[in-house]
């Protein structure tokens, strides 16, 4: 079983967001850096990998409404595909 972690606290920006994304979850070099590659992407693990988002609250703080969006692809993707496990702390 592969975890993930994903510190939001880290995601400062859009562009920080997309690239910490990117580098923790070993996303190709063609990843788009938008919320359709992110969903794209998420959409391509597999039922053995299980993402830890901490300090999710962070993700509003820093990136406003875009935070949100951010979340909700995570939950959505989890949710309807079951490609993989999403925990929220």
């Amino acid at each position: 079983m592969n975890i993930i972690i994903l510190d939001c606290n880290k995601m400062t920006s859009r562009e920080v967001a997309y690239d910490y994304i990117e580098h923790i979850c070993r996303f190709p070099d063609y990843f788009g850096h938008n919320l359709d590659a992110l969903s794209d992407c998420l959409g391509e693990f597999s039922n053995d990998v299980i993402v830890v988002l901490m300090n999710h609250e962070a993700l509003e703080e820093n990136l406003g409404n875009y935070g949100n969006k951010l979340l909700k692809v995570f939950k959505e993707v989890a949710e309807e595909d079951y490609s993989y496990t999403l925990i929220v702390k």
